[in-house]
Formats: C-alpha cells, sequence, structure tokens
C-alpha cells in the first residue's frame, strides 16, 4: 500500500467511520427502506476510498454527508420508478451541516409540535396510515396487512394526509388540517353533468 493511501484509509478511519452512526439515521429518515441507507453508505465509502488526497478537506463530517447526498441523489435519478414520497423526501437530503442555533432549535420544536397537532386532526384510519408510513417507516405491505386493506388504499391515505398537512402548513392554520373527505354521490353526479 502506497504511503498516500495508507494516508487516506487512516483519514477515513479517523475522521469518517466515527459519525456513521449519525449520518445512517439521516438517511433513515430520508430513505424509506434499509437497504437504500446501506447501499448509499457502501457507494460513499467507496467514493471516500478512492480519493487520492484528503488534506484539502477541511470539515470530514461536512464532507462525508454532502458526499452521502450526492449518492442518494445520483441513486434517485437513475430509478426507472421513484415512488412519489420518495420525491417529496428530497428536500430532506439538503441536511444542516454546521450546529443549529438555539433560536432555531426552538423554532423547530415549536414547528414539530405543530406538525403533531396537525397530524392528530386527520381522520382516523388516515392519521393511523400516516402515523405507520411516514413516522414508524413500515412498508405499505405491512400496513396494508395490519389494517385489513389494500395496499392502494394506505398510498392514497398517506398520500391525503401529507397534502392536508403541508396544506395546512402554507396556510398558515394552526388548529385544523384542510379537510380530508371522499367525494360524495352527489359531488360526483354534479360532475357528470
Amino acid at each position: 500500500m502506497s504511503e498516500g493511501r495508507a494516508r487516506v484509509v487512516a483519514w477515513i478511519g479517523r475522521e469518517i467511520l466515527p459519525h456513521e452512526a449519525d449520518l445512517r439515521a439521516w438517511l433513515r429518515r430520508a430513505f424509506a427502506t434499509a437497504g437504500d441507507v446501506d447501499d448509499i453508505v457502501q457507494e460513499t465509502y467507496c467514493r471516500l476510498a478512492g480519493l487520492s488526497l484528503v488534506d484539502h478537506i477541511g470539515e470530514p463530517r461536512a464532507y462525508l454527508f454532502q458526499a452521502a447526498r450526492s449518492v442518494a441523489l445520483e441513486q434517485l435519478r437513475r430509478a426507472r420508478v421513484v415512488r412519489i414520497d420518495t420525491v417529496t423526501e428530497i428536500d430532506a437530503l439538503n441536511v444542516e451541516l454546521d450546529e443549529p442555533s438555539p433560536e432555531r432549535i426552538a423554532g423547530g420544536r415549536r414547528e414539530l409540535e405543530r406538525v403533531g397537532r396537525l397530524i392528530a386532526a386527520l381522520p382516523d384510519r388516515c392519521r393511523r396510515i400516516f402515523e405507520m408510513r411516514k413516522i414508524e417507516g413500515l412498508p405499505q405491505r405491512e400496513i396494508a396487512r395490519r389494517m385489513g386493506v389494500t395496499e392502494n388504499v394506505v398510498e392514497n391515505e398517506s398520500v391525503r394526509g401529507l397534502r392536508a398537512i403541508l396544506a395546512a402548513l402554507a396556510e398558515g392554520e394552526t388548529e385544523q388540517p384542510t379537510a380530508v373527505r371522499r367525494p360524495s354521490t352527489h359531488d360526483r353526479t354534479r360532475k357528470r353533468r
């Protein structure tokens, strides 16, 4: 092993590996399946191991997260079929690389409480499906099995819940999200005319 290669390997062990748990946690929040996370981490390590020099990297943690973000975006671009919830999660890949200020932490907590209230205000089935899919990270098939509904119902309710919450956030509502309802027979009849 050359001296330059040995220096890169030592740098990865010293500066990068300690951040793997944080990287995996961040990627799990942004992607639905653990397989995706493993693939992204593996590809990121391969790219870092391929570097000839690391002396120019001032913030190894930030560099690791940025490299993983690039890998994840490339995988999304290469995917033939991209789930709708993956597309909406692309923004989650814009990780904060610096420590947030106390004001930002307090604002984030207020926003999280607000989103919690919006989720709680969703219709019961929609709320349960949304929580299992988006918070617990369960696959559609498992949710459908647990609730005794089709995967299509799970996908539709998850999308309805997300749309209602996003609409409420966009409108600045703090009490009730935009109503999530199914068209009534009267509505369908009126559309046909």
